[in-house]
């Protein structure tokens, strides 16, 4: 069971609007990216259901988060069936993220009050997914949208809450276009990790200057 409430979730994404998005399967090397993450200032982290591993490791990361990173909302991303939503809410989700929109997921998120995070690429695809009660909708692939999208589409609807994944690059001018154009949150995988990934020191100095870049845009 989550210990946070859904509106105390989407503050924390709110008000710490960077998520990262990962996976690996050595659970020792997974919990010090969390740690690193944490102790850098981010207080919302996506993992990931890419592996066969990824059950057992997202159970044992809720333990650690729990334990060592007080406040801080583990979710888990790459969710495609119902199936796997019970899974992983019942190992202690605090929300769940989609590539997709499925029905059936957004029903157990809600059965659950589990946060429901589903994607679109296109402003019918993200106002039904609104529709359909997701609490923020992901835009996926951001590359290929681009934060032009984002402004052009907050036009007839501002209150949207959008997290982009996917382009989105951990440097200033990357971020500054994103939250510039509306976005409530941005979502960052493998270019957060780059370089040698077990220097945790170094990913913690990097999310530390990632967070100090995007508090002019914290809403």
């Amino acid at each position: 069971m989550s210990l946070f409430s859904p509106d105390r979730i989407l503050a924390l994404i709110t008000n710490h609007p960077i998520v990262p998005v990962f996976y690996h399967a050595d659970v020792n090397h997974a919990q010090q990216i969390v740690q690193a993450c944490y102790d850098g200032g981010l207080r919302v982290f996506e993992f990931t259901n890419r592996g066969d591993k990824a059950l057992a490791v997202f159970g044992q990361l809720v333990t650690y988060v729990r334990e060592h990173c007080h406040g801080m909302a583990l979710g888990i991303g790459t969710i495609l069936t119902a199936d796997e939503a019970e899974d992983f809410i019942k190992a202690g989700a605090d929300f769940v993220v989609q590539p997709v929109t499925t029905v059936a997921v957004g029903a157990i998120c809600r059965v659950q009050g589990v946060p429901w995070m589903p994607a679109g690429s296109t402003l019918n695809e993200i106002y039904q997914a609104t529709l359909l009660g997701a609490n923020l909708v992901k835009v996926f692939p951001g590359n290929v949208v681009g934060p032009g999208f984002i402004k052009a589409i907050k036009g007839p609807m501002p209150w949207l809450k959008l997290m982009v994944t996917g382009g989105v690059e951990p440097t200033s001018e990357s971020l500054n276009a994103w939250f510039k154009a509306g976005v409530t949150a941005v979502g960052i995988g493998s270019q957060l990790f780059t370089g040698d990934s077990s220097d945790y020191t170094a990913l913690r100095e990097r999310v530390s200057v990632l967070m100090e870049q995007v508090k002019p845009f914290i809403q």
